[in-house]
């Protein structure tokens, strides 16, 4: 597993490595009962400090998408599966607000906007 972040956005790091977990997930590249990385093993090889890592592994832990258990690490858990099943549902919802000229940034707001 590749996790990626950016040295340039003004984006959080430890809200970038979630995001690429989260990524990962919606591609179907991490399924339930994967294990991430050490969050040591994803500090050192990012140049970065470990409390990040673990940060963003407690954000996905209380988003419901990873179960933290010590001695075991951070596993994707099976509350993550509907992530996946919701990629081609969410593709396309883009690609609309696209053809409709709506932002990526507009679009973000409108979803917050409509949740219960």
């Amino acid at each position: 597993m590749l996790i990626r972040i950016d040295g340039d956005s003004t984006a959080p790091i430890f809200d970038q490595v979630a995001a690429s977990v989260r990524a990962d997930i919606l591609a179907s590249r991490l399924v339930p009962g994967d294990r991430l990385p050490a969050a040591r093993e994803v500090a050192d090889g990012l140049d970065i400090n470990v409390h990040t890592v673990l940060r963003a592994y407690q954000q996905l832990r209380d988003e419901g998408l990873v179960d933290l258990r010590r001695g075991r690490g951070a596993v994707i858990a099976a509350s993550a599966a509907p992530l996946a099943e919701l990629a081609h549902d969410i593709r396309a919802l883009v690609a609309r607000a696209a053809s409709l000229g709506i932002s990526p940034a507009t679009l973000a707001s409108l979803v917050k906007e409509s949740t219960p």
